[in-house]
């Protein structure tokens, strides 16, 4: 009689240990499932972020390049003026300067 209770006693044993290794896996394969869907979403996130900002750094540098186009073309007109002649070419190039036999007048 003991032997059919030992053996029923130890199957139960071992049905409740497979229910607890399938419970631990389903757990597992759930908590894994769920991270693959997190790193899913970020790395769509982060890519949309990335776009964003070289969209951004383009933008920005072709701003840079312009201004800085312009910084040298004033960078040589500015060591134009003040090289030899250059107090003349600045004259020349003013059109409200008064002429030199002129008085100005200043109205308040």
């Amino acid at each position: 009689m003991s032997q059919p209770d030992t053996a029923h006693v130890v199957t139960d044993i071992q049905l409740q240990a497979d229910r607890r290794e399938l419970q631990c896996s389903v757990l597992a394969l759930t908590v894994k499932v769920g991270l693959i869907i997190l790193s899913g979403v970020s790395l769509v996130r982060l890519s949309g972020a990335y776009q964003e900002r070289f969209d951004r750094h383009e933008e920005l540098a072709a701003v840079v390049a312009a201004e800085s186009i312009k910084l040298r073309t004033l960078q040589r007109r500015f060591d134009h003026l003040f090289s030899i002649g250059g107090e003349k070419r600045l004259i020349d190039e003013q059109d409200q300067w008064i002429a030199p036999n002129r008085i100005r007048i200043i109205w308040h």
